[in-house]
């Protein structure tokens, strides 16, 4: 299996990486959405997050990645007592998937071969503990939309059809990258990311270069490409183990939990996921550089991606809704 470009070796986009960290630290933030023009690096950061993130536990021949006997489902075989360590799943959501390989449904063969009703588990099965990763999100059909949102909003996969009655655990990290200029996302999907990121070509010639030159050597001698990075990949991943631990000790000040209201109410986004999600990402970025509380300079630096998406359209502002909120912010928190 050939293996992915470094995480730590991709020139600038830092705002994505930056977002794909934080919810590698806590994945309830709920995901990323990365929109962008082609060749501006989403997929290959994706997959290089697979190979950066820490190794799960999990029972040997469990489906859904279970790590105890009490999360595997009723309809699972072949589940040993025997924990195994396997990388963090991350899993593709191709476009032409069907509803049967997404959620999962009956195993044709054993019934023709066997007369046995059993379930095949699909892709949020596989999925479950790790990461759902859905190139050109904007242009998945409707149905598979509606399915992800009521697995994502309960965390549990339910099938009921073909004389089946299935449950099982699907609780993973969404990501989503797509081209704005081949359609919108649905709000109802948009809502269920809990970051959003927008990315573009450097217009740097030095960083172009740089590109270019990072990317001829991994593709022509892969090998020590890799191990040259591999300390910065081990340092970004230590960093993620040790927030996740400090994680729940960090404090939220009540002039924190002030900033995040007034922010959104003066942004005019809508309901309350705005602020829940503002303030477990400053704190998630606050664990990450090994802070103790959460402060306005973590505000500041993941308001753009925790409110971008969630504004209301503003025909009269061209300025973009990461430029709204930035000016919002300094506005707000000057």
């Amino acid at each position: 299996m050939k293996q992915p470009f470094p995480f730590s070796a991709i020139v600038g986009q830092d705002a994505m990486k930056t977002a794909m960290i934080l919810t590698a630290v806590d994945p309830g933030i709920g995901g990323v959405l990365v929109f962008g023009d082609r060749g501006t690096g989403k997929s290959t950061a994706v997959r290089a997050l697979a190979a950066l993130l820490p190794d799960i536990q999990k029972l040997d021949g469990s489906p859904t990645n279970g790590e105890t006997v009490e999360e595997q489902p009723g309809w699972a075989e072949n589940v040993s007592d025997t924990l195994v360590t396997v990388p963090t799943p991350v899993i593709d959501l191709p476009l032409g998937a069907t509803e049967d390989r997404v959620v999962g449904a009956l195993d044709i063969e054993r019934a023709l071969t066997r007369g046995e009703k059993a379930f095949e588990p699909g892709l949020l099965a596989r999925a479950n503990r790790g990461y759902l990763y859905i190139d050109e999100v904007n242009l998945l059909e409707d149905h598979i939309v509606d399915l992800l949102l009521d697995v994502a909003q309960s965390g549990e996969n339910v099938i009921e059809r073909e004389g089946l009655s299935i449950r099982h655990d699907a609780r993973f990290v969404l990501v989503g990258s797509g081209n704005p200029e081949e359609g919108e996302l649905r709000p109802q999907l948009l809502d269920r990311f809990g970051l959003s990121v927008e990315v573009s070509s450097p217009e740097d010639i030095e960083e172009r270069i740089e590109v270019i030159r990072r990317r001829a050597a991994f593709e022509s001698n892969p090998k020590s490409f890799l191990k040259k990075w591999r300390k910065e990949d081990a340092k970004i991943r230590d960093r993620i183990i040790a927030a996740r631990e400090g994680l729940r000790a960090i404090r939220s000040p009540d002039s924190t939990l002030r900033d995040c209201a007034r922010l959104c109410v003066t942004l005019g986004s809508d309901g309350l996921r705005g602020e829940l999600t503002l303030l477990r990402t400053a704190k998630a970025l606050a664990a990450y550089e090994g802070g103790k509380s959460v402060t306005r300079t973590h505000l500041r630096s993941v308001a753009p991606m925790a409110l971008s998406h969630r504004l209301r359209r503003d025909p009269l502002d061209e300025a973009g809704s990461t430029a709204r909120v930035q000016r919002v912010v300094e506005d707000v928190l000057a």
